[in-house]
């Protein structure tokens, strides 16, 4: 299929959170005015064959930072270059602060749409010991200054399984989640990453075990979907379909393009990434020459890995379309003893994972492929 989804990466964050090793630096001005210039250049003179644009997701980072001018220059950039379709998602994720409704305000007259918020925890104390600078007050005047700006798709962030969490917690988030209004929620486990503040500090012995991780996520997806949250992959749930459309490129194994130093790409056939160096990006001429080739993607075995985070899995009907040389007789065979551990559900139209799968889905993936 034609790629139709556009990700800018924006590599500026206030502080950086002591568990994240996604590239980002400290937000000045000069450096975001310049990579912002850099983004347009790219953005004048893409390589690829782009048609208008279903899907615009500003990641980090911290998007916000950039403030509405330069998001909206940026945006406005793209839909001069590629055109964007009238109910295309367009979507900027955003840290909760008191002070973001002017941005915000800015951004919606732009056209984004969507709003995806790090709130991580509704206890202040969690969000204390994550790093994080946000109070649980500032995610409901985050949420009400979005709403009252005309944003109707709201996404927030919960993470599971951190320091002092209990299953409590996890439901005052949701009651939190049901009294914003809010239609879409991530709720992923905490990972410990080589070479961040929190794998230094071992701050792992003070996480709960990996039972107490099972439990958390259960109580999660449990509590979430008593709220009618319906969980439709790994880490995110929604009402009323709001589902979200650019992160189902990713997981439908569809292309999509990346901008930005670390910003990843799936076109052409093939994989590819900028590096992770924003004073590169901001200095070459031709932003392009410096996209990185990291080889053949949308295999068979990718396509698997990608579409079964998805709680409808595999349709065979689909997979066969899309792979038809693709003996499947082999799956079945892996998939059998997984289907009686309970760990996925097999029948004539698709395979699934469970709740159970999910929280084993690295393993699980890995012997099916």
């Amino acid at each position: 299929m034609p790629c139709d989804a556009l990700y800018i990466h924006v590599p500026f964050c206030e502080r950086k959170c002591p568990y994240c090793d996604f590239y980002s630096v400290a937000a000045e001005d000069a450096a975001m005015d310049a990579y912002t210039g850099a983004v347009i250049r790219a953005l004048n003179s893409i390589p690829f064959a782009i048609v208008r644009l279903d899907t615009v997701y500003f990641g980090g980072g911290t998007p916000s930072i950039l403030g509405g001018r330069r998001l909206a220059a940026l945006l406005e950039a793209a839909e001069k270059q590629f055109g964007i379709a009238p109910n295309a998602e367009i979507t900027a994720e955003c840290n909760p602060h008191s002070t973001l409704k002017d941005t915000l305000t800015q951004m919606r007259s732009a056209g984004f749409n969507r709003i995806s918020l790090g709130m991580q925890s509704a206890v202040d104390a969690q969000l204390h010991s994550l790093g994080r600078l946000h109070t649980v007050s500032d995610v409901a005047s985050a949420v009400h200054s979005a709403q009252d700006c005309g944003f109707k798709h709201l996404s927030l962030d919960l993470m599971l399984a951190t320091p002092g969490q209990i299953p409590a917690d996890i439901d005052e988030a949701v009651r939190l989640f049901d009294r914003l209004g809010v239609e879409h929620v991530s709720a992923y486990l905490l990972k410990i990453e080589e070479g961040t503040p929190f794998a230094r500090q071992n701050i792992a012995e003070s996480c709960p075990d990996e039972d107490g991780q099972v439990l958390l996520y259960r109580h999660a997806v449990c509590a979430l979907e008593q709220a009618n949250y319906r969980q439709y992959e790994i880490s995110n749930f929604a009402r009323g379909g709001r589902v979200a459309r650019h992160n189902l490129k990713y997981w439908n194994c569809a292309e999509y393009l990346g901008i930005g130093p670390s910003a990843h790409s799936f076109i052409t056939g093939r994989r590819r990434f900028f590096p992770r160096d924003l004073a590169g990006f901001l200095s070459a001429e031709n932003p392009w020459t410096l996209l990185c080739d990291d080889g053949a993607g949308g295999s068979p075995e990718e396509y698997l890995m990608l579409r079964l985070r998805l709680n409808e899995g595999i349709r065979w009907t689909d997979f066969t379309s899309r792979y038809p040389d693709f003996e499947i007789n082999g799956l079945y065979e892996k998939a059998e003893p997984m289907r009686g551990a309970g760990l996925l559900k097999l029948d004539d139209t698709g395979l699934r994972l469970t709740v159970d799968g999910f929280l084993l889905s690295n393993a699980v993936i890995s012997e099916l492929i």
